[in-house]
């Protein structure tokens, strides 16, 4: 299983910790206390290295260290993702769609108790060519 490490830089302020990655300029997050930014510094992680490698773009390689002037005052933290745990969670979570159907399809359906997900689910696979 692939995992990534990055350093994240827990900056405190009058209301929490600020967090950054040096490494990856706009992945940022923010936590009232040190284990909630630890927390959301890994999901803002997983999400960006998932928007990232879903647009093509490179990853950029992690620093084993940061220098002192890029993390002054902050607390300095590696965090780990696991990007294909992560990517296989985002693509296969189920979204609304709207359809559009006329008013007396629908209500046949709703005699007959059908699951309009499921239905669309397979058949969509189905028309397709999708093997699940």
């Amino acid at each position: 299983m692939r995992t990534l490490t990055y350093l994240a830089a827990l900056e405190p302020s009058a209301d929490g910790y600020g967090v950054f990655f040096p490494d990856l300029p706009g992945c940022v997050s923010f936590g009232a206390t040190i284990p909630e930014a630890q927390k959301n510094a890994r999901e803002a992680l997983e999400l960006h290295i998932y928007g990232m490698e879903k647009d093509g773009e490179a990853l950029p390689k992690a620093a084993s260290k940061l220098s002192a002037e890029d993390v002054e005052g902050c607390i300095v933290t590696a965090v780990t993702v696991f990007p294909d745990i992560v990517r296989n969670e985002m693509e296969n979570r189920r979204v609304k769609t709207n359809v559009t159907i006329p008013l007396w399809l629908k209500e046949l359906a709703e005699t007959q108790s059908v699951n309009y997900s499921k239905l669309l689910e397979n058949s969509l696979l189905d028309y397709l060519g999708v093997n699940k």
